[in-house]
């Protein structure tokens, strides 16, 4: 998967590419194709800033994290973006899950 990577005030080392892509590998488990996925990764006066977009089946991931450490930073946007995965993944379940309590709690037999 090619990942663009991008940085304002600080260059980009092959290290740092490594991790940013070994942090990527882990929302692979969610089996769904990310698309184009973009890291800007700033250095700021207080730490590190990091934005990622990427595109999804099931929408745009987007997340911003700040940290005094760059690494920190990476991790926390890869946590957020986990967590869209998941919310996005499981929402057709959490409809059908409403429906079945509305149809229940009616008194209709949903089988």
């Amino acid at each position: 998967m090619k990942v663009d990577i991008t940085s304002k005030q600080m260059e980009i080392t092959p290290a740092i590419r490594q991790y940013v892509e070994s942090r990527l590998e882990k929302l692979e488990k969610w089996q769904t194709p990310l698309i184009n996925p973009h890291f800007i990764l700033h250095k700021d006066p207080q730490g590190f800033s990091v934005d990622a977009n990427i595109g999804t089946v099931h929408g745009e991931l987007v997340a911003h994290a700040e940290a005094k450490d760059m690494y920190e930073a990476i991790n926390l946007v890869e946590e957020k973006l986990a967590r869209q995965l998941n919310k996005a993944q499981h929402k057709s379940e959490s409809f059908r899950k409403e429906e079945r309590l509305k149809d229940e709690f009616e008194g209709k037999n949903p089988f």
